[in-house]
């Protein structure tokens, strides 16, 4: 049977769109099938609310992990906005921490606000520069051939840093360098960002690992135009390079031999190529090759995303251009996020509804109109923790709704005036708030459960006995994963997708 193309890519998400520039780039034919009307997948940005001129990141907000050797290789135009404010914590007693995204008298002052904030200050100094040494010297290899434990190990040279961030729970350090459940709380947040563990478990650490390495500095960035930007680009080179891409073109079946790979379309269309690359998440990949379907964590992020017509004002006092410039943390103290999991874990929505938000308008209002920006309007986005697939099985929109008011009404604790005076609402009088589930987003866009990492994730080498080269690999020498669920994918980072594209062309 004649091929169709050198690759074909199932799925046109972001990864999909790298993997196709520097495959087509090098010289081979590729085809991009995606499944639904628009590429770009949980990067897509969206009008959700259909009155007002806003367009949305919907599924994925920040960037932190697209190396700008990407952006460079593939000659992107495209910015990302760096935040003054790392993140403003609100306490029930009026008080809060403000933490510059560098250090400064006013991050020392407001330590010193809280107890134990003194010495705290001096800790977090501590281990962030410990930490910002291992991710400068980790990143560059996320470009590179996988190395074992031992020779990254050895490659980092940070043996402390490597013992607390790898080898044991970090809960371990937490505790043991920081005195004030609110500063202990702040840390652990980067460690369960889309991931349902405890402070306890190592896939807490993985986690906390993928948050802090990006690009060697680990800043997370606004995205210029929002990610619907990045997508516009990486579809412009990919089509400039050559690659086809066809939307509305869903794969129901993957087959192999040892000449090439048929992908079916669900029209019965049979598209043959050399090799071929999974954009899929690895369990909906398993599903087109009639394969066992790995397990994984479920997802446990609750999204929210809310259109203002002006930003809250916060009983603590300070300005909201501040507060909700950075990630502002709600009910995220160490102890309240341990009690969460475990109440999610029983079954149980969590009773305090932690979560964390930010303000995207703040740092780049391109994406409402100008009619909006002049009138003020402001963005909001709430990931809500501890919201595992499973607590939405038995009546998701029910639940959702439950799950809704609980974050909202924990946010409104800490501020002036309910939420629900300052929303934007439609011509039918309803709030121009957008609530997704775990479910929503695997019914939506295929993520496994509602994972956003696709499946667990994983450190960055290779453990004994594990012969991958790149991290893509499958049991079939002619297939490829390029997604979030490839090793050191997860994120919005184009990583995986390099890789795959490396992989390919046997570097």
């Amino acid at each position: 049977m004649a091929l169709n193309a050198d690759v074909v890519i199932v799925g046109g998400g972001h990864n999909g769109l790298v993997a196709a520039t520097y495959l087509a780039k090098a010289g081979k034919s590729v085809l991009i099938l995606e499944a639904n009307e628009e590429i770009g997948g949980a990067t897509a940005s969206v009008r959700a609310f259909a009155e007002f001129d806003a367009r949305l990141s919907r599924y994925s907000y920040l960037v932190a992990l697209l190396p700008d050797q990407i952006v460079s290789d593939l000659g992107l135009n495209f910015e990302t906005v760096p935040r003054k404010v790392s993140s403003y914590t609100p306490d029930l007693n009026g008080g809060g921490l403000y933490i510059s995204r560098q250090w400064d008298q006013a991050t020392q002052d407001s330590f010193a606000s809280i107890p134990d904030g003194i010495a705290d200050a001096q800790a977090w100094q501590t281990f962030y520069g410990e930490v910002a040494d291992f991710a400068e010297r980790i990143a560059p290899t996320m470009l590179q051939p996988l190395k074992s434990r031992t020779e990254l190990k050895d490659l980092i040279n940070l043996p402390d840093v490597w013992e607390y961030l790898i080898e044991t729970p970090i809960a371990e350090v937490i505790n043991q360098r920081f005195k004030s459940d609110l500063v202990k709380g702040v840390v652990l947040t980067d460690a369960l960002i889309g991931t349902h563990a405890s402070a306890q478990e190592i896939q807490a650490n993985i986690c906390f690992l993928y948050h802090l390495i990006g690009n060697g500095t680990g800043e997370w960035k606004v995205p210029n135009g929002g990610m619907g930007a990045l997508v516009a680009e990486l579809e412009r080179v990919a089509r400039a390079a050559g690659v086809q891409i066809r939307t509305n073109a869903k794969v129901v079946n993957i087959e192999s031999d040892s000449e090439s790979v048929t992908a079916t379309l669900e029209n019965g269309e049979k598209i043959v190529a050399s090799q071929l690359l999974s954009n899929a998440a690895p369990q909906v990949l398993a599903k087109l090759r009639n394969k066992p379907v790995p397990t994984s964590l479920p997802g446990s992020q609750f999204k929210i995303n809310i259109l203002l017509k002006e930003l809250p004002r916060l009983k603590s006092g300070i300005p909201p251009e501040l507060a909700f410039a950075g990630t502002f943390h709600i009910s995220e103290k160490y102890s309240q996020l341990e009690a969460s999991y475990l109440e999610s874990k029983a079954g149980h929505l969590p009773s305090c509804f932690p979560s964390e938000m930010y303000c995207h308008t703040l740092s780049d209002p391109s994406i409402l109109s100008l009619e909006l920006q002049a009138a003020g309007y402001q963005t909001l986005t709430l990931f809500g923790l501890h919201t595992p697939a499973e607590l939405f099985d038995g009546d998701n929109e029910a639940t959702k709704a439950a799950a809704l008011n609980g974050f909202i009404a924990e946010l409104d604790k800490y501020l002036v005036n309910p939420l629900s005076e300052i929303v934007a609402r439609n011509s039918d009088g309803s709030p121009c708030i957008e609530a997704k589930t775990p479910l929503d987003l695997d019914q939506a866009i295929s993520l496994p459960r509602g994972n956003i990492f696709h499946s667990d994730l994983t450190f960055p080498f290779n453990e004994v006995g594990d012969e991958a080269r790149w991290g893509v690999e499958t049991d079939d020498p002619r297939i490829f994963i390029c997604g979030a669920g490839a090793r050191r994918g997860g994120g919005v980072s184009g990583i995986p997708g390099h890789n795959a594209a490396m992989a390919v062309l046997g570097k």
